[in-house]
C-alpha cells in the first residue's frame, strides 16, 4: 500500500509555532531557579502533540494518533461515521463506543470516507 492512498488529519500548523513561542518565553522563567525547569516541559509535550496527534485514513481502517500512543481501527468495525455537538468527527463502533476522531472535523467527513474506497450514499459518481 502506497502512502498516496492514506488521508491524513492533523491540528494547525499554527500551534506548533506557538509551542517554539512559548519555549523560548519559558526560558528566562526557568533558568532563574533551577525548580523552575519543568515549565519548559509543558510547550514541549504541546509541540509534541501538534505534530504528532491526528487521523490517518486507508483503505484498511483508521489510525489515530495521540502523544504517545496510537490505535488502529478497521473499518469493519466502524458502524457509522458521524458529528458530535461540538462539530468533531466521531466514530461509533460495532461495540457500541463512540470514539472521537483527532484533528477531523464533521466538514473533512466526505474526504474520510473517500479514503475507505467507498461513495458516499446519494453521491455524484
Amino acid at each position: 500500500m502506497s502512502s498516496s492512498d492514506t488521508v491524513r488529519f492533523r491540528h494547525s500548523q499554527a500551534i506548533p509555532v506557538a509551542a517554539v513561542i512559548a519555549f523560548f518565553g519559558a526560558l528566562p522563567l526557568a533558568s532563574a531557579r533551577w525548580y523552575f525547569l519543568p515549565v519548559l516541559l509543558v510547550p514541549l509535550a504541546l509541540g509534541v502533540w501538534a505534530w504528532r496527534a491526528g487521523t490517518d485514513a486507508d483503505p484498511r481502517g483508521l489510525r489515530l494518533r495521540a502523544l504517545t500512543g496510537e490505535r488502529r481501527i478497521a473499518w469493519d468495525q466502524v458502524v457509522e461515521l458521524a458529528t458530535d455537538p461540538r462539530g468533531r468527527a466521531v466514530a461509533r463502533l460495532d461495540d457500541g463506543r463512540e470514539v472521537q476522531l483527532p484533528a477531523v472535523r464533521g466538514k473533512d467527513l466526505p474526504r474520510l470516507v473517500a479514503a475507505t474506497g467507498q461513495s458516499l450514499p446519494g453521491a455524484a459518481q
